[in-house]
C-alpha cells in the first residue's frame, strides 16, 4: 500500500511511515488525536477507536500527533501504524503544546468531518458514532459535553465551571463545556479557521464568526486509569486559568474588533485626550482668571501625558484600520469604505489640538475661546466616525 509521509510545516514535526488506505478514494471521518507521554493508553485507545468505528461503515483516518513525548509512545504509535493501516502519525521534535498538536492534525485531515479526541482515554470513544448522527441533521460543529466528569471538584471542576460561564457570557456561543476535547467539526469549518497560542478550546467561540451552527451532547467521561494528567496541581490550575482568561481577551477582541480596531483604540484616545484638554482648560481658568503658578502642579504633567497617550491611542487605530485594510484588499474582499474627508479631519483635528496646546501661554482670551469652539467642532465632526460604525460595503 501507498506510504503517507507527514511533515508538518513551521513546527519541528518529522515523518513517520504509516499506510494510506484508500490512496484514490475519500475518507469520511478524520480523528486527530494529540498525544503527550500517553504510552500505557496508546494502544488501548487505537483499539477502542477501532471497536467504534468500524461498524459505523464510514471510511476513517486516526491521526495521532505526538507532541514530542519523551517516553515510549513514539514507539508504541509506529506499531500501531504498522498494524493497522487506517493510522497515521506525526511527531514532534519537542512539545509545541494542544493548539499545536490540533492544528497539524485539521491540516492534514481528509474526512469530511473531523473528530479531535484526547488521548487519556478519559473521552469514551463510543460517543463518537452519536456525535456524528448529530452532527449529520444539520449542526457544523457537536460538542460534548461531560456531565458527570470524573475530576476532582476543587481543582478542575470548579474552575471549568467558571471558566466555562464566563467564556460563554463573553463570546455569546454557550457551551456548558469547553475544555472538552471531544468534538465534531465540519471540514468547512476547520479548514477556514487559523488556530494559535492556546486557542483549541475555543474553536466553536471562533468559528462563530462564519455563521456556523453549534449544538452540544452530554457524552461518558472516565477516570483516568494510566499515565499522569498534564494539568493536576494548584500551579498548573493557577496557570492554566490565566492562559484561559488572556486568551478569552484575544478572542473576543477578534471577534468583535477584528476588522474595525480603531472602535477600540480611537474611543480610548477620545477619551484620554478629552480628559487631557478638560484638565488643560482647568488649568488655564486658573492662570488666567486668578493667576495662579501651574508650572508645578502635577495636573499639568497629567494633562499633557493624557493627551499623548490618547494620540497615540488614535494613531494605533488608524495604523490598524490601514494593516486590514490591506489585508482584505490583498484577500479580495473589501469590508469598509472610509470616506477620504473624515480621515483628512482626523488628522486636521490632531494637528490643530497639537497646535492649540503649543500656543496656549501666549493666547488671549477670545483667541483661546475660538480655538476651543473650533475644536469642539472638529471634536463633534470626528466623534461619530470614531465611535459609531462607518458606512460600510462588503463583498464576501
Amino acid at each position: 500500500m501507498a506510504q503517507r509521509a507527514l511533515t508538518h510545516r513551521g513546527k519541528g514535526a518529522v515523518s513517520v511511515a504509516g499506510t494510506k488506505d484508500d490512496a484514490h478514494g475519500e475518507i469520511d471521518l478524520s480523528i486527530v488525536v494529540p498525544i503527550f507521554n500517553e504510552e500505557d493508553n496508546i494502544e488501548a485507545l487505537v483499539a477502542e477507536l477501532t471497536n467504534a468505528l468500524a461498524p459505523t461503515g464510514r471510511r476513517y483516518e486516526i491521526l495521532a500527533i505526538d507532541d514530542g513525548s519523551s517516553d515510549g509512545s513514539i514507539d508504541k504509535l509506529r506499531r500501531a501504524a504498522e498494524l493497522d493501516p487506517h493510522v497515521h502519525v506525526i511527531r514532534f521534535r519537542r512539545n509545541f503544546g494542544q493548539t499545536a498538536a490540533f492544528t497539524a492534525g485539521f491540516d492534514y485531515s481528509r474526512g469530511e468531518w473531523v473528530v479531535t479526541i484526547d488521548a487519556d482515554l478519559q473521552n469514551d470513544p463510543a460517543d463518537i458514532p452519536k456525535l456524528l448522527d448529530k452532527a449529520e441533521e444539520g449542526y457544523d460543529i457537536v460538542s460534548g459535553w461531560r456531565v458527570k466528569r470524573q475530576d476532582a471538584l476543587i481543582m478542575r471542576k470548579l474552575p471549568s465551571r467558571a471558566a466555562n460561564w464566563l467564556i460563554g457570557k463573553v463570546t455569546g456561543v454557550a457551551i456548558h463545556d469547553y475544555g472538552c476535547s471531544l468534538k465534531v467539526y465540519h471540514r468547512e469549518v476547520i479548514k477556514n479557521i487559523h488556530l494559535y497560542g492556546e486557542l483549541h478550546r475555543f474553536v466553536p467561540a471562533v468559528a462563530s464568526s462564519l455563521g456556523i451552527r453549534v449544538a452540544e451532547m452530554p457524552v461518558n467521561h472516565r477516570a483516568r486509569t494510566a499515565g499522569v494528567s498534564k494539568y493536576s496541581g494548584f500551579y498548573k490550575t493557577i496557570k492554566r486559568a490565566t492562559k484561559v482568561f488572556l486568551d478569552l481577551l484575544t478572542v473576543r477582541f477578534l471577534l468583535s474588533y477584528s476588522t474595525r480596531p480603531i472602535h477600540v483604540f480611537g474611543v480610548l484616545g477620545l477619551l484620554c485626550t478629552l480628559s487631557g484638554i478638560g484638565i488643560g482648560g482647568y488649568l488655564a481658568a486658573l492662570k488666567l482668571v486668578y493667576g495662579a503658578q501651574i508650572g508645578e502642579r502635577p495636573l499639568l504633567l497629567l494633562s499633557v501625558l493624557l493627551v499623548m497617550v490618547g494620540v497615540q491611542l488614535i494613531t494605533m487605530g488608524l495604523l490598524g484600520e490601514l494593516m486590514v485594510r490591506t489585508y482584505h484588499e490583498s484577500q479580495g474582499k473589501i469590508y469598509s469604505a472610509m470616506f477620504f474627508y473624515q480621515m483628512i479631519f482626523a488628522i486636521a483635528g490632531v494637528l490643530f489640538y497639537a497646535w492649540l496646546m503649543a500656543a496656549l501661554p501666549t493666547m488671549t482670551v477670545l483667541g483661546i475661546a475660538g480655538s476651543v469652539l473650533l475644536l469642539c467642532a472638529l471634536i463633534d465632526f470626528l466623534l461619530p466616525a470614531l465611535i459609531f460604525p462607518i458606512k460600510q460595503k462588503t463583498y464576501l
